[in-house]
């Protein structure tokens, strides 16, 4: 079944759940209660980042289900990121044991960059100047940074290392040298921004590429509002957000969606496949193309407030 979907990663060794939940969620409180209720639905994979404040409360959410024997932690591929500021290759080993602390795991399954852009290495999450501009680190390359991130894989606290929020160029350049490939790419990626060639070059290559902000986030042009989305969730009676997550499982990607409502949560697990005229119809009736985020154009998350993360799903 399409909600139990998994695709194997690079070192063939693990598998990525195709539906993930992520976890970048308002306050603590309700972080704990969004991901016991994905986990209670079905979702074995989590979404989390550094960079989002909240791995605390993941991790309690984390420990309780597998106390109460909902879940075993081997049955739940962990994601977690590497933010900008920490890219030095001195500081990653910490950062990662700190992000270990916090979800309360021995090892994580899998462990991104979560931009390519280096800021300037420090506590300060968004760094800026004296004209709000953000300070960079030219000190550092991305290779570098990769570097550190293979040097986790030995360790043998980390499944797996990917990036997030990365053009197809800068992939490119990493896959070019790297001795421990990419497994996972996330990015911005839903039928408004399909990210083609991108995906061609992920399958070319083993690489699984994560869409984030699968649903577009609501934003504007509304994408669960399409007309040829609406068309296919009447004729297979689905919703526009099933229609749009089975899209993004069966074209082979993986995909993160966030509520904090536990019958969303419900209903973003309960997938069944398109038939193959509707994946079509996705494919060659949408016209629309936009990013709603432009994360990959400055590192600076769209969706995370500068203040720090108290809303959005990225």
């Amino acid at each position: 079944m399409l909600r139990y979907k998994r695709i194997p990663l690079s070192d063939g060794a693990t598998s990525i759940p195709a539906l993930g939940f992520g976890t970048l969620i308002p306050d603590p409180a309700t972080t704990k209660r969004a991901v016991a209720a994905a986990l209670e639905a079905g979702f074995r994979h989590l979404d989390c980042a550094e960079r989002y404040g909240n791995e605390d409360a993941v991790g309690e959410a984390m420990r309780d289900a597998f106390a109460a024997g909902t879940v075993r932690r081997e049955d739940v591929f962990v994601t977690t990121k590497l933010w900008n500021t920490n890219h030095r290759p001195e500081r990653v080993l910490a950062a990662f044991q700190a992000s270990l602390r916090r979800l309360q795991v021995d090892y994580v399954d899998c462990y991104l960059i979560h931009t390519p852009f280096a800021f300037q290495p420090g506590d300060e999450n968004d760094p800026r100047d004296e004209h709000g501009e953000v300070i960079y680190d030219s000190g550092v390359s991305l290779i570098g940074t990769w570097r550190a991130l293979e040097a986790l894989v030995d360790s043998g606290r980390c499944r797996s290392i990917g990036l997030s929020d990365v053009t197809l160029e800068k992939l490119k350049d990493v896959v070019a040298v790297a001795r421990i490939k990419p497994a996972v790419v996330q990015v911005e990626s839903h039928p408004y921004l399909p990210e083609w060639e991108l995906l061609e070059f992920c399958r070319e290559h083993g690489i699984v590429l994560l869409a984030f902000a699968a649903l577009g986030h609501g934003m504007e042009p509304n994408l669960l509002e399409d007309p040829v989305i609406k068309a296919i969730a009447h004729r297979v009676n689905k919703t526009p957000a099933q229609v749009a997550l089975a899209w993004a499982a069966q074209r082979g990607t993986a995909f993160l969606t966030t509520s904090v409502t536990p019958s969303r949560i419900k209903e973003n697990f309960d997938l069944s496949e398109l038939p193959e005229d509707a994946m079509q119809q996705i494919r060659d009736g949408i016209k629309t193309n936009i990013r709603f985020n432009g994360v990959i154009e400055t590192g600076v998350p769209g969706f995370i407030p500068r203040a720090g993360p108290t809303q959005g799903s990225r």
